[in-house]
């Protein structure tokens, strides 16, 4: 049998910790990605796109970031407007509208990425240790059993 844990001082709260180390996350992203002018989940999509090298149709990008199309259009007009992203048709069929990164977007990857790392050393771990707390917490979401609708 698992854990039994009754709640009882939000700082031995689990969920609590998350919280709270979210919003410490949301505000090392904000800083590192200030100059950028990019937001953290404008960030995720452009890592997603990087990621599949490829154009991307909307609920792709979705599916990937667990983000519905009510949260992903608006910010993927932003993106579009900002200059990291372009709409284009499909050839075959129009209707198919594919994401596609901009040469800003192909030509900054590098640069954003060298910035999370060097922000990132303030963290002070090793990478086993950094990709073992990732497999935990990953671990944790799962045995939770919960999917986000």
């Amino acid at each position: 049998m698992g854990l039994e844990h009754r709640p009882d001082k939000l700082e031995d709260e689990l969920c609590f910790a998350i919280y709270t180390s979210q919003k410490i996350y949301n505000k090392f992203y904000a800083m590192a990605l200030k100059e950028y002018k990019l937001t953290y989940p404008q960030y995720i999509t452009l890592l997603t796109l990087w990621e599949n090298e490829e154009p991307m149709m909307i609920k792709q990008i979705g599916a990937r970031l667990n983000l519905d199309n009510g949260t992903l259009t608006p910010l993927l007009k932003r993106m579009e407007k900002d200059g990291w992203i372009e709409r284009k048709h499909g050839e075959e069929d129009a209707r198919r509208v594919y994401i596609c990164l901009t040469h800003k977007a192909k030509s900054k990857k590098y640069e954003i990425k060298d910035k999370l790392t060097s922000c990132f050393a303030a963290v002070d771990m090793t990478p086993e240790e950094y990709k073992k707390d990732v497999a935990l917490i990953k671990s944790i979401g799962k045995r939770i059993g919960v999917e986000d609708d």
